[in-house]
């Protein structure tokens, strides 16, 4: 009866967290990280869920959940944004968080689009800015997406 709890607490934990690789609100790497430690747990670190593949995946969920932020304002930068144009989209993630799941990204564009406009007064560099943020984002969606997949793969073949 035990095990069968853990397991549906873990594939809660798993659901939840892929939800959050979509949904700014919820952090899905950590979710689906605990996810599977409930089931290492359960099973006694037995492989695949060894103390070391753990260990790797604590890692990359800390690593993933850090980039989620920063690499967005890291696409700015790469794309020229002015430290306005980060403090812009920094205030616009912020902002949009507050109106819906999507708000983060689109805040965090609009945040650096417009400071870096009234700041540089050209529309091509503010521009410019706001898709660094777009580039960014999509990046750190794929990196979170990819440790995510590679956790979910773990915990069904933790299953059997």
């Amino acid at each position: 009866m035990l095990e069968t709890i853990a397991i549906v607490i873990g594939s809660i934990f798993v659901l939840v967290g892929i939800a959050g690789c979509v949904l700014p609100l919820l952090p899905g790497p950590v979710l689906i990280f605990l996810g599977l430690l409930v089931l290492a747990l359960l099973k006694d670190f037995f492989p695949p869920l060894t103390p070391t593949l753990m260990i790797v995946m604590a890692i990359l969920t800390v690593i993933v959940t850090i980039g989620d932020y920063m690499i967005p304002l890291w696409g700015a930068k790469k794309y020229g944004t002015s430290k306005w144009g980060i403090w812009g989209s920094v205030a616009g993630m912020a902002i949009g968080l507050l109106f819906s799941p999507f708000g983060m990204l689109i805040g965090a564009v609009i945040g650096a689009v417009a400071v870096e406009w009234l700041v540089q007064k050209e529309k091509g560099k503010a521009f410019k800015a706001g898709w660094g943020v777009i580039v960014g984002s999509l990046l750190g969606a794929v990196l979170k997406l990819g440790v995510s997949g590679m956790m979910t793969y773990y915990f069904i073949r933790g299953l059997w």
